[in-house]
Parts: structure tokens; sequence; C-alpha cells
């Protein structure tokens, strides 16, 4: 009698994977092993099963209804398998799910989830549509933590399957990242508290919105597209804002995501500091942090022009103005300056001069009298200045320099402008 050659021996079954199942059957059983080419029969205990030769190492089976532990065999025409690999026919529930947290996370994967339900022990799969979690790990009968794997946005079902069978199916939802295109105004003051309209695309459901990682004071989801956020205080410069929501946390690195805090605005010195009620004079405004100036105002009035000279100077032109004293300030992106005094003064007027005559020969003392004459920057006798003394707003001292005999005008010049004219008459010595 002929011996067989190894090579035409009978089928080895080494192993069963799963190695057990629900006595309904429909278990889909993994069997490995040897010399399974032209398997004719599977059987599970004394039942026959349906099954697909993968290979000469590998048959993929599904296992008929049964109870108790049964031994898993394979038939070829050169004989059936005597190994004892056995399967185990398990009274088991099907699981259920009652519940997930979170129920959206990003398209790129990597959340954690917490399924809680029933009869979860034994979980062989998590499913998130026909894609299997990354991960997970069976805490209890009643939950199981599972890692979302990466998945196109939209709505999956998820379920658990266990030697029971799966599960309901719960909804979870894959969420595209945020994108922030554009923000409006582009600056504010670093005290913070500027209302920005954050535009972009994703923000439905977004959970933070961060200035350079700093929270907005406050925001509001308008829309899919929009976010109105306020501004948190931050030092001076560039603050990229970023967009967090179940999708992720939006791209710091866009250049369209910057606002820039601006230092409020300083003033140190204005020239000059006085001017005539009727408005119209060029002051230069110096300070710091002056660039981006919207308003220059004179006791809230706006400056009838300006012009930003440099982050350090501004030409501002008066506005018309009551007497009296106006506080100047100048507004930014950064806020309002501190401010600085500028008079506002009338224009003079003379009344009387005492003498209003003198000789031609020497120098005399003359009293002007009049009105707003306490700024008093010039005396002139025609054309030639003369040394005064400014002794109240009413009157000053003058010295009439010597000349020609004959009437010359005398005016007086302030801040805000020149007065009226009065005659002083020049008197010529008698000749004998």
């Amino acid at each position: 009698m002929k011996r067989r050659s190894k090579s035409l021996a009978a089928p080895v079954v080494s192993s069963v994977s799963p190695s057990q199942g629900p006595a309904s059957g429909g278990t889909t059983v993994t069997v490995t092993g040897t010399g399974f080419t032209g398997a004719t029969t599977v059987r599970f205990g004394s039942k026959v099963a349906t099954f697909t030769v993968n290979s000469n190492t590998q048959i993929t089976a599904v296992a008929p209804a049964g109870t108790g532990t049964v031994t898993v065999t394979v038939t070829t025409s050169l004989g059936t398998s005597t190994q004892q690999v056995t399967y185990t026919y398990v009274t088991v529930s099907v699981p259920s799910l009652t519940g997930l947290s979170p129920a959206q996370g990003p398209v790129s994967g990597g959340t954690a989830v917490t399924l809680t339900g029933a009869n979860l022990s034994g979980a062989t799969a998590v499913r998130f549509d026909s894609t299997p979690a990354t991960s997970f790990t069976v805490d209890s009968a009643t939950q199981i933590t599972a890692v979302t794997p990466a998945h196109a946005a939209g709505t999956t079902a998820v379920t658990v399957t266990t030697p029971g069978g799966t599960s309901n199916p719960l909804s979870f939802t894959f969420v595209v990242s945020p994108s922030v295109t554009g923000l409006t105004p582009l600056q504010g003051p670093v005290t913070g508290g500027t209302t920005v309209t954050v535009t972009g695309t994703g923000f439905t459901g977004a959970t933070a919105v961060g200035f350079d990682g700093i929270p907005a004071a406050s925001f509001t989801v308008d829309s899919a597209t929009q976010i109105t956020a306020v501004t948190p205080a931050h030092a001076a410069g560039a603050a990229a804002v970023t967009v967090t929501t179940p999708g992720g946390t939006s791209n710091s690195g866009d250049p369209e995501a910057r606002f820039f805090y601006v230092a409020v605005p300083a003033l140190t010195a204005l020239t000059p500091s006085s001017g005539p009620t009727t408005g119209g004079t060029t002051v230069t405004l110096n300070g710091n942090d002056l660039l981006g100036a919207s308003a220059v105002r004179f006791g809230g009035t706006a400056a009838a022009s300006f012009t930003v000279d440099s982050a350090t100077q501004i030409t501002a032109v008066t506005p018309a103005h009551a007497a009296g004293t106006a506080a100047v300030t100048v507004t930014t992106p950064g806020g309002t300056s501190n401010s600085l005094a500028y008079a506002y003064v009338s224009t003079p007027v003379l009344t009387s001069l005492a003498p209003a005559r003198g000789p031609a020969q020497s120098a005399t003392i003359v009293t002007l009298t009049g009105s707003n004459l306490g700024t008093a920057t010039s005396v002139l006798f025609d054309s030639v200045p003369s040394p005064f003394t400014v002794f109240s707003p009413s009157q000053l001292i003058a010295t009439a320099p010597v000349g020609s005999a004959g009437a010359v005008t005398v005016k007086v010049t302030t801040p805000a402008g020149s007065s009226n004219s009065l005659t002083y008459t020049r008197v010529a010595a008698p000749s004998i």
C-alpha cells in the first residue's frame, strides 16, 4: 500500500477567529490552517456552515445556529481535520447604544468619543459608517471609548459589534476645520473693546475665538460664515485671530487673520498755543503714536482740517471757537489722546492813547487802553516796533519812538490778530 505524500495530507485546522458567537449563528468566522484547497465541507459540530475558501491556509465561514462548545472541522477529498479547535455558542444580548459624546469632531479624526449603552462587553468592532474606529477600549458593559477615524464631512452612523450582533446606530458628525478669511475693522486700541466682524467658513458651533490665544471678551456666531467678537486687551502689535469649533482650530498663520492692536496716542506739545476765536490758525501737534488719526478736536469741535505728518506730528487748522481754553485731543484706532490746552483769544481793540501827542525829537511813554490786550505780541507806531509792557487785558504802556513830526498809526498785535488803528501825533520842537 502506497503512503500519501505530505502535500496530499488531510486538512489541518489551527485556529478560528472569533472563537465564540451567539446561539442564533450568523457570525463570520476566519478558519486558519493548512490543506484547505478543494474543501468540500466546514462543520461546526455536526452542523454544516456556508464558507468560502480564501487560500490553502484560510477559509471564511458563517457559523450556523448552535449551542455549547463544538469542534470546527474542514473536509477535503483527502479527509477531515482532526484537531480539537473549538467554537463556543454563547447566550448574549444584542448590544444597544443610547448616547455618544461628543457628537461631532474634525474630518481629520482623532476625537475620543464615549459611547454608552448596554451589552457592550466583548465588542469586536466600532464603526463610523463602514470605517473602523482608529482604536477603541471597552470600559465596561455599558461604555466604550473610541477614537474617530479620518472621514469625509457629514453625518455618520456609529455602531458597535459584539458576539451578540451589531447595535442600533447613533449619529456622529464629521466637521471641516474653520477658516478665517477677513476681519473688519483690522485694528483697534490695546485696551480692547473693539467689535470685530470675523468672516470665513465652518463657524457653526464655535466654542472659542482667540486673539493670540487670549479669549475674546465675548463673541456671537452670526452664521456659518460670520462671527461678531469683542477684542480683549492686548499689547500693541499684530495678533493672530483664531476660531475653534468641533472641527478644530483655524490656521493662525493666515495673513487675513491678523488684528493690529494700536497704542493710545499721546500729545506732548502744540505750537502755537493760542489763536483767534475765528479759527484758521495752523497748529503743530507733537506726540507719539499719531498714525492713523481719524480726528483732531479743539474743545470737542473738529479741526477745520488736519494732516498726519508722521507718527510724532500732526498739522491741524483750528476751527472757530468761543474765547477761552480748549482741550486739544487726537483720536486714532488706538483711542483718544490726553489733552493739551489751546487758548482762543478775541481780536484786540484800542479805544484810546494817553497822551495822543508827543515831541518828535524824544521818546514818549504812551498808555494804550482797550480790550483783549493781555496777550500782545507787538505794538507798532506805523511800521516801527515799540517796547511795551502789558499791565492787564485792557491796558499796556509803550514807548513812542523818535521820528519825523506828523501823525502815525498805532496798532497792537496779539495771537488773535491786529487791533484797529489809533493816531499818535509827533510834534516838532518850537524854533527861535
